[in-house]
This record gives structure tokens, C-alpha cells and sequence, in this order.
């Protein structure tokens, strides 16, 4: 999703900021003078010495970049961003290239919808609110990826009992709790993901020893049941910031950029599904059963449902699941009909989404009876 040479906050783009200051103050950028500049962003960039050694930094730059017109967003930018791919280039060249990652780069992103959040009663600048479809190419580990981890002695084929899955279980770093007890933990690795487990917490799960030729069946079948590309929605705040900059999510406060394949250049604020359901206040918040399936493992999303239902991410035994709460004892069977599994934690029946392929069309057969009531926002955990 990210491509590492653009971080917009690597010693390439400050030097790149830099220059951009130079020639602002040398009038060298076509269709936007210092006067303007500094009149437009607030910002200084010449004392009584001349030019400022203390010069605003680039996040600074970024977030008043974002409260001017479009216009003015296209003309500093795209200054900027030559500046900032002649240093990567050159870096490239010369082999001394450091990575970063700012930048979102996917297989495609198609704008779906664009909304104004804001309107400026004076300027009539805007803040727009954009959903864009991204499309991320996905790229399992296939069979003899996961057999050459056998190298290792200490290696070990898995499976899971109760989903069936496969994995390859490998040492991994341990962890000093806060009583300086030192926390053995393995590595799972899997077809599209990995997961460390703390080594204590293993005989608790149903992952367990297994013979190659089952290995290599439940391997190959999950491969294969990836598909060639995963869609999801991204939201993203953009045009005119300042406003309700507050109102943004406090814990992501990086600003992102992205190419549509209609060439369309967006920069901006990257919010949940969570606080663009509920940012324009129309009515009761709707979305799709991928959609849903994506906020959910994203781990900042809580979905309420009509009857008490509420869908959220839980970390049991080191591993991300989706689980539904507050259900009735009448509600059990057909909850296991329409594919949620249950277990007993700790003496109490607890209620799962699959996490994986068949996970939205889970939640597409939740919502057709429990609808989605509500969205709201939690810290990631």
C-alpha cells in the first residue's frame, strides 16, 4: 500500500522543503510569490538577516498546505514534489537511498463518492470528504515459500483443528514483561499473514503438530482460495483543513497523498469508516459487508446492530479476532448457521466472525437480520 521512498518527512523531503523556501524567496516559483505565500500560510520565512535559519518545518508546511485553495495546494506541490523526486532520484544513483513511507500506492484507486463536510463562509473554500475504492494485489506465500522455513531445525508444520488452516510455527524474539520476566513467543506464519504467540499461550489454542501431506493440502487449498486482488474503501479528508482539524482523528495526524487512475492528485487526512459515516450526519450510517469486514479488522471501528449486537475486534491469545456480544441463548443456532463459531473462554461462550475470505459474506448475513444501528470509534488496541 505504501511505496517507502516517499516519506514526506525524510531527510529528503526536509532538504526538498528547504530549496522550495530558497526560491520562494528568489521569486523563482511560477504563480506564487513570497507575498502570497506567506500571506496565504501565515508563515515567515525572511527576518531583518535575511532568510530564517530556523525555517517551518514540513509538517507545519503540510498542514497549512492543506488550508489553501486548490489551486494554490497544486502549485506548492507540485514544486515540492519535483524538488523531492530529483533528491530520491539522485540518492537511487548514487546507491546512499534511505526509505520511508508517506505515500499510498496500490493496484488502483477509483473515487466512489466525494461529499463537502464544509463550506468557508467567506472564501467558499471547501472540505471535501472522498471514498476511493482501492485495489491491493494480493500476494500469498506459496507451498515452497513455507516448506523452505524447514531449513530451520527448530521449525515446525501446523494446523489448526477446529478451521483447518495451515502454518508454519518458527522461533521469534522474546519480550520483557513489566516484571522483567523474559516471554518466550513463537511466529506463525501463514499463507497471507503472520502472528506472534507467546509460547505459554500455545497449548490453549487449536493449533497443533501435523504430518507433511496434511500440511501441504490445507496449505495449497488456502492459497488457493485467495483471490487475485482484495478491494477495500479508503476515506479521505481533503481541501480545506483547518476548520475541522479538530474534529480529525487525534491518533493518525499524517498526511497522505495519492494518485487515482484518473490522474486526479488527492492529499489529504486518511479517517475511519467510523468518523466518515457519521461526519455529514445524514441519517442512520450504511455500509457494506466488505467495508464492514475491513473496519472491523482494522481495530478502530465498533459496529452496533439492532437487539443488543455489537460487532468489535478482540485479541485472544495474541491473535486479532472479529466477535459479536450481546447475544441471546435464541439467538446460538442460527448465529453458527450463518457461519459465526463459537468457544469457551474462560468459562463463558463466546460468539466469532472467520477472519478471512469467508468473513463478509459472515457479516452479509448478520446485517440482513441486524442491520448496523450505529458506528463508532475506539483506540486501536
Amino acid at each position: 500500500m505504501f511505496r517507502p521512498e516517499d516519506n514526506l518527512e525524510s531527510l529528503y523531503a526536509r532538504d526538498a522543503l528547504r530549496q522550495l523556501y530558497l526560491l520562494l524567496v528568489r521569486g523563482k516559483i511560477e504563480g506564487c510569490s513570497l507575498q502570497r505565500f506567506e500571506e496565504a500560510t501565515g508563515l515567515k520565512l525572511m527576518d531583518t538577516n535575511g532568510i530564517k535559519d530556523d525555517l517551518p518545518p514540513i509538517t507545519t508546511f503540510l498542514n497549512r498546505l492543506l488550508a489553501l485553495t486548490i489551486e494554490m495546494q497544486g502549485i506548492l506541490f507540485t514544486a515540492f514534489e519535483q524538488l523531492l523526486e530529483a533528491r530520491i532520484d539522485g540518492a537511487m544513483a548514487s546507491g546512499t537511498y534511505d526509505l520511508g513511507l508517506e505515500t499510498l500506492r496500490a493496484e488502483s484507486f477509483r473515487v466512489t463518492d466525494r461529499q463537502v463536510i464544509y463550506t468557508h463562509p467567506t472564501t467558499g473554500a471547501e472540505t471535501r470528504l472522498v471514498s476511493i475504492t482501492e485495489r491491493r494485489r494480493n500476494r500469498p506465500r506459496l507451498l515452497d515459500e513455507a516448506l523452505a522455513e524447514l531449513d530451520d531445525p527448530r521449525a515446525v508444520l501446523m494446523i489448526n483443528t477446529q478451521s483447518g488452516r495451515a502454518a508454519v510455527q518458527v522461533p521469534t524474539t522474546s519480550l520483557m514483561l513489566d516484571d522483567g520476566e523474559i516471554e518466550r513467543r513463537v511466529r506463525l506464519i501463514r499463507p497471507t499473514e503472520s502472528q506472534n504467540i507467546a509460547v505459554r499461550l500455545m497449548g490453549g489454542t487449536q493449533w497443533v503438530e501435523t504430518d507433511r501431506p496434511t500440511f501441504v493440502a490445507a496449505w495449497n487449498a488456502e492459497v488457493a482460495e485467495v483471490p487475485e486482488f482484495t478491494d477495500s474503501t479508503l476515506h479521505v479528508v481533503s481541501g480545506l483543513l483547518l476548520p475541522v482539524w479538530k474534529r480529525l482523528p487525534q491518533d493518525e495526524t499524517r498526511v497522505y497523498r495519492l494518485q487515482t487512475d484518473d490522474g486526479e492528485r488527492i492529499i489529504g487526512r486518511r479517517v475511519s469508516p467510523a468518523w466518515a459515516a457519521t461526519a455529514t450526519g445524514a441519517g442512520v450510517p450504511n455500509l457494506s459487508p466488505d467495508q464492514a469486514y475491513a473496519a472491523l479488522i482494522e481495530g478502530k471501528t465498533i459496529l452496533d446492530l439492532t437487539e443488543g449486537l455489537q460487532l468489535r475486534r478482540s485479541r485472544i491469545m495474541g491473535v486479532n479476532r472479529i466477535e459479536l456480544t450481546g447475544f441471546t441463548e435464541a439467538m446460538r443456532e442460527r448465529l453458527r448457521a450463518y457461519g459465526l463459531f463459537s468457544e469457551i473462554i474462560s468459562w463463558k461462550l463466546r460468539f466469532f466472525v472467520p477472519v478471512g475470505p469467508d468473513g463478509a459474506g459472515v457479516l452479509a448475513k448478520l446485517f440482513n437480520l441486524w442491520p448496523i444501528s450505529r458506528i463508532s470509534e475506539r483506540e486501536v488496541a
